[in-house]
């Protein structure tokens, strides 16, 4: 029996994707199920496209190239020749910002799940403070000030950035009613920052628990993951970010600020896949995450941020908190104590995990409840029988794409946006039906809980919820 997926939408002109990994190959069929387009106009931008096997025996479309400063406008003008269609990009060492900017300038409706650089930027960048999300990030922002409007591109919307930033709302709403507060759906963002502030809020922990395995071991010199391993490296390399709360009374030796714009995070110097923190998650409860930099910790602290300048009178401490599989964990120790990457890459398919999910939510914490963790539980079982061609850490990621695109198009001219700044009811209406369990649970764990007596620590006990805490020595 075929199932019956909702319609949501039909998108008038080409439906280009750029980049056809792991999560590409996964967002492909979600179109398919949930959009009306003219399948042969649908194309994939893909260097070494001849040698995707995936490709050819689908039939689908694609350009062999590599997009570059050079030729990205002649090749996407090519193939958007009537000034409209969507373009999705899902790929890597392609500048985000360029690839938007031109869209917008031709009419063509965006999406990203990142704010992607061009090739070459994360390693041949001198300069930390350049190389940090924030100031990726903030060349988005000033492109939405300097041309405010018009179709609309939506920035960051994958699992992380992205589908988290629906949660946190999700969250606030579900802690409020928990703390016996009457209070209606904020309608704009000052109001979800006073929401925040109000319900004593102090911060929140992009807190991801990856359990997928497979039967056989991480083969020495290989780069295991459940998503693509150039980007994990990438990022991984990037100065550990946290947007930085008003209730933080210590600062990182290794910690800078930020000269412009927000100012709504800091960065450390130190690459954030090595830099650990002290975070919570149903299934393991008490762990250990690497503080990789996110678009999200910068955007979410920015978004509930009241009052402004340097020193305004609320904002929450943002950062993730990432325990990846635990092939991808040896991975990074054997490539960090090596000081090399390893030559190989792999990416576990969901037909070769035997075991395990991906559990991923953000932790709401310093309220008067403790600690509310809001999020998906999804396993690659139940991610297998709900669409096909990835795993779970995949189809948390896709699901967003897809939910991001509907958001676009029955919103087609509302510029540059964020997910922070997109109707999260609607987008996980969209998105649920993929999520696995969606759940809230509290907890009464802090930074301060069962630590070790045995090695005296420069913690700060008057709040268990300071940054001094989570991180960990």
């Amino acid at each position: 029996m075929t199932e019956d997926y909702p319609v949501y939408s039909r998108i008038d002109g080409p439906v280009v994707m750029i980049g056809f990994g792991s999560i590409g190959k996964g967002t492909w069929p979600l179109i398919e199920r949930h959009f009306e387009y003219d399948a042969d106009r649908f194309i994939v931008i893909e260097p070494d496209a001849g040698q995707h096997n995936f490709l050819r025996q689908h039939k689908l479309n694609f350009v062999d190239v590599a997009l570059t400063p050079e030729n990205y406008r002649e090749v996407l003008g090519g193939l958007f020749p009537e000034g409209r269609g969507f373009c999705v990009n899902l790929s890597v060492d392609t500048s985000s910002l360029d690839i938007m900017r031109f869209c917008r300038e031709i009419g063509v409706l965006y999406i990203d799940t990142v704010v992607e650089p061009w090739a070459g930027y994360y390693f041949g960048t001198e300069d930390n403070a350049a190389r940090t999300n924030y100031a990726l990030r903030q060349a988005v922002r000033d492109e939405k000030a300097a041309n405010p409007g018009g179709p609309t591109a939506v920035s960051c919307c994958g699992a992380n950035p992205g589908m988290v930033s629906w949660f946190v709302k999700e969250a606030l709403l579900m802690l409020a009613r928990d703390t016996g507060r009457d209070v209606e759906v904020p309608a704009e963002r000052a109001g979800w920052a006073r929401l925040m502030q109000s319900l004593g809020v102090k911060g929140v922990h992009i807190a991801e628990r990856d359990t997928q395995a497979r039967h056989q071991p991480r083969p020495r010199g290989a780069f295991v993951n459940t998503w693509s391993v150039e980007g994990f490296i990438a990022e991984g390399f990037q100065p550990a970010e946290l947007g930085w709360g008003t209730h933080e009374t210590w600062f990182p030796e290794n910690g800078h600020r930020q000269a412009r714009g927000c100012k709504a995070a800091i960065w450390l110097e130190r690459p954030g896949a090595i830099t650990r923190v002290h975070s919570w998650c149903p299934t393991p409860g008490p762990q250990f995450g690497f503080l990789v930099t996110h678009n999200e910790a910068i955007s979410i602290s920015d978004y509930y941020t009241v009052g402004s300048g340097d020193h305004p009178e609320y904002r929450p401490t943002c950062h993730y908190a990432y325990h990846p599989c635990d092939d991808a964990v040896l991975s990074l120790h054997e490539m960090f104590g090596s000081g090399r990457q390893q030559a190989r890459h792999h990416i576990l398919t969901a037909d070769e995990i035997v075991e395990g999910g991906d559990e991923l939510g953000v932790l709401l914490f310093g309220h008067e409840r403790n600690a509310l963790w809001f999020g998906s539980r999804l396993s690659n079982a139940e991610a297998r029988d709900l669409a096909p061609y990835q795993n779970a850490t995949g189809l948390q990621v896709t699901s967003a794409v897809l939910a991001g695109m509907v958001w676009a198009l029955e919103n087609p001219n509302a510029g540059i946006v964020e997910t922070d700044e997109m109707d999260h009811a609607r987008c996980l209406a969209v998105q649920r039906p993929y999520l696995g369990p969606v759940e809230a649970h509290y907890t009464d764990w802090t930074p301060l809980t069962d630590r070790w007596e045995h090695f005296p620590e420069d913690i700060d006990e008057s709040d268990p919820w300071l940054f001094r805490n989570v991180l960990a020595s």
